[in-house]
Formats: structure tokens, C-alpha cells, sequence
């Protein structure tokens, strides 16, 4: 997750607190919380970022409709692609599932391109198996 305006501490922590009052899901792990420089061309503040390992019963469409909900909560807008966020929330890996719909692309397409991901997943799960790569976070964070 990550939030680049107004108090981002404060979106990160909402966030992580409306997962945990989700009745289907647990919050197990939660990463060091770091600042990032934003990706793509648009001009904007800086990044808190974080990882959230949690457990659910929900599909990972579902999960993915209830992170949007969060999102829309604490003031998310879409207005531009890459652009300034209250909070993102994104889904980077659903245990082994790969998924590829227009709505949700599992595991995330950009964990590659983004090192602070690599950083994290590192530091919460060094042994978890990427589903496509099929290398562990511990490799895929070194080839960075």
C-alpha cells in the first residue's frame, strides 16, 4: 500500500485498521514502512509504502473489490494514471494464483519495475515463490 498526500501516515495506518475490522480477512505481517520516490512523469510528493500479508476467505475478485472500497473511504480519486493518492491499495500476490482479467492481474505486473516491492517482499517473506518467475523474493530482490 502506499499514500503520498495530505498526513500519509495517518492513510497508511486507516488503511491497515479498516483491513483489520474486515470481517474475512486477517492482517498477519505488516513490513517496515518506507519512502519512495513516485514512479512516471507526473510531478508529486514523495511515497510512505508498505506491505500487508493477510489472510482471507474471500476470492481474490472480492478482495480486490473490498481494497477499492477502503480506497474510496479515505478519499481515493482517479483522476490520472500515476498520479497522487490518499492510498493505493493493490493485491501483489494471492498465495500461487495467476490471474489476467481486464480488472485484476495477479501477481502484479509492475513488481518488477518497482524495487521498494522487491525491498519489502524480501523483508516479510524472503522464501515466498513469485508463480510466474518461480523464484523466491529473496532472488528476484538480489537481481535488483
Amino acid at each position: 500500500m502506499g499514500s503520498n498526500l495530505g498526513n500519509k501516515r495517518h492513510f497508511i495506518e486507516s488503511a491497515i485498521s479498516a483491513l483489520r475490522n474486515e470481517k474475512k480477512i486477517s492482517v498477519k505481517r505488516i513490513s517496515s514502512i518506507i519512502e519512495t520516490i513516485p514512479i512516471g512523469n507526473v510531478h508529486q510528493p514523495d511515497f510512505l509504502n508498505c506491505i500487508v500479508e493477510c489472510d482471507t476467505e474471500m476470492s481474490s475478485h472480492e478482495l480486490m473489490q473490498t481494497l477499492l472500497n477502503i480506497e474510496k473511504k479515505l478519499g481515493r480519486e482517479r483522476n490520472e494514471k500515476w498520479g497522487p493518492r490518499t492510498i493505493d491499495l493493490d493485491i501483489l500476490f494471492f498465495d500461487d494464483e495467476i490471474t489476467d482479467t481486464d480488472v485484476l492481474k495477479i501477481p502484479h505486473p509492475e513488481i518488477m519495475n518497482r524495487p521498494f516491492i522487491l525491498q519489502l517482499m524480501n523483508e516479510l517473506a524472503p522464501e515466498f515463490l513469485h508463480p510466474k518467475l518461480n523464484q523466491t523474493m529473496e532472488q528476484l530482490y538480489g537481481r535488483n
